[in-house]
C-alpha cells in the first residue's frame, strides 16, 4: 500500500516514519528543510510540493492508496476537501475550525472513508468517549489535556509542537461546552482552575473549544467539557498579548509595509515556541466519564502521561498525536472499519474492536493509559 503524508512538520514527520515501517510512504511538504530531516530514514520517500495548490491534487495523489492530512489548521479543511475529491481514504489531524462533518456527503459520493480529528485531543479522548458511550449511559464527560516542556523557561513556560498560529487560534476562538443539556459559549482562557498532578505539579486549566464534533455526535450527554492545561501564569500572559492587539487580523502599516499583528506574532513565536532537539517535554491528559453502567452509578477515568522519546528524537506530543493517527491508518488498511463518509473517532468506536485496537497499538509504542473504574 502506498501512503502520502501531507505535511512534514514535527507531527507529520513522526507519522511518516512510523508508517514507513509497514507501508510505501511518501512525505510531502513545501518546506525542503522539513523534508531533509527525513533523509536518514531508509525507505521513506519525500516530495516537495505546494500543498495549497488544491487543483493539483488529482495529479499529486495519483498512485497513492491512502492519505494522511497533517497540514496546519488554517489550510486543513480545504486540504481535506481536496483529498476526498480525489477518492482517497484519509486520516486527518489538521485540527481546523470548520466542521469536518460538512464533507460527509462528498465522502459518501466519492466512496471515501475519512477519519478526522484523529490526534490526542481531539482524538484519543473521542475514542474513549465513543467506546464507553456503548457501555454506559454517560451523564458527564470531562477531558483536560496539555503538552508542556519540563523546563519552565520565562516568559512563556511553553513550547508548541504545532504551528503557533494554530495555538493562538485555540486561545481566541470562543469555547463551547455543554451544561445541563444546554450548549454554553464562553471566551477561550476562561474558568481558570488550578489542578494538582503528583507527576507534573500544579497546572492551570482553562476553557478551549476542544469538544468539536462531539457537540453534535453526542447530544444525548447532558454535560461535556474540555479544558487545556498549562503552567500557572500562562493565561494572564496570553490575555495581555490579546488585549494589546498582538492577535489581531487587521493589517497595520509599518513604514511602507502592511502586516497583520497575528502574522507578526506568529513569526516571532515560531522559534521561541519551537521544541529543541530532544528537549524534555511531556503530554498529560485526564478523561472522566460518569454515568450509569448496568443501572448502577459508575465512573471511568483514564490518565495519560507521556514524555519525549530520546532514542527516536520524537516529542511526546508528536508521539501521542502521530501514533493515534497511524493506528487509524492501520485500522483502515486492515479493513477493520469500512464505512463510507466522514467519521470522528467517537463514531468509529461504535465498531467493535476498534477502540481496543487503538489502545493496543499505542501501548506497543510506549504510549500507555492508566484506567480506573469506580462504582
Amino acid at each position: 500500500m502506498k501512503i502520502a503524508v501531507l505535511g512534514a512538520g514535527m507531527v507529520g514527520r513522526t507519522i511518516a516514519v512510523d508508517l514507513s515501517k509497514n507501508f510505501d510512504t511518501t512525505s510531502i511538504d513545501i518546506n525542503q528543510d522539513n523534508l531533509n530531516r527525513l533523509a536518514k530514514y531508509a525507505g521513506l520517500k519525500t516530495l516537495q510540493a505546494d500543498l495549497s495548490n488544491y487543483t493539483a491534487y488529482s495529479n499529486l495523489l495519483k498512485g497513492f492508496d491512502m492519505v494522511v492530512c497533517a497540514v496546519p489548521g488554517f489550510m486543513g479543511y480545504k486540504t481535506l476537501e481536496a483529498i476526498i475529491g480525489t477518492g482517497k481514504n484519509v486520516v486527518d489531524i489538521s485540527f481546523f475550525p470548520e466542521d469536518a462533518l460538512a464533507l460527509d456527503a462528498l465522502a459518501k459520493e466519492k466512496g471515501v472513508t475519512a477519519i478526522v480529528d484523529c490526534g490526542v485531543a481531539p482524538g484519543l479522548s473521542n475514542w474513549v468517549l465513543g467506546h464507553y458511550n456503548n457501555l454506559m449511559k454517560i451523564e458527564s464527560f470531562e477531558c483536560m489535556v496539555g503538552g508542556l516542556p519540563k523546563l519552565r523557561t520565562k516568559p512563556w513556560e511553553y513550547k508548541a509542537p504545532f504551528s503557533p498560529v494554530d495555538v493562538i487560534e485555540e486561545y481566541t476562538r470562543p469555547a463551547r461546552y455543554v451544561s445541563n443539556a444546554e450548549m454554553v459559549t464562553r471566551p477561550a482562557l476562561s474558568d481558570a482552575e488550578l489542578i494538582d498532578f503528583p507527576i507534573a505539579g500544579t497546572l492551570e486549566s482553562f476553557n478551549t473549544d476542544g469538544l468539536r464534533s462531539i457537540l453534535y455526535t453526542m447530544k444525548h450527554i447532558p454535560n461535556m467539557k474540555e479544558k487545556t492545561l498549562r503552567y500557572p501564569g500562562h493565561i494572564a500572559l496570553i490575555q495581555s498579548l490579546q488585549k494589546a492587539g498582538f492577535f489581531s487580523t487587521d493589517k497595520v502599516q509599518v513604514k511602507d509595509a502592511f502586516v497583520t499583528p497575528l502574522a507578526f506574532t506568529s513569526a516571532l513565536l515560531i522559534n521561541q515556541w519551537k521544541l529543541g532537539e530532544n528537549e524534555p517535554e511531556f503530554t498529560i491528559m485526564t478523561i472522566c466519564c460518569k454515568g450509569l453502567m448496568e443501572n448502577k452509578p459508575a465512573t471511568v477515568e483514564y490518565f495519560l502521561y507521556d514524555e519525549n522519546d530520546a532514542a527516536s528524537g520524537f516529542s511526546s506530543m508528536s508521539r501521542t498525536t502521530g501514533y493515534t493517527c497511524t493506528a487509524a491508518v492501520h485500522l483502515l488498511s486492515e479493513k477493520k472499519f469500512v464505512q463510507k463518509g466522514v467519521f470522528p473517532p467517537e463514531l468509529v468506536a461504535n465498531t467493535a474492536g476498534t477502540f481496543e485496537y487503538i489502545v493496543n497499538y499505542l501501548s506497543e509504542r510506549g504510549v500507555k493509559f492508566e484506567k480506573k473504574m469506580k462504582s
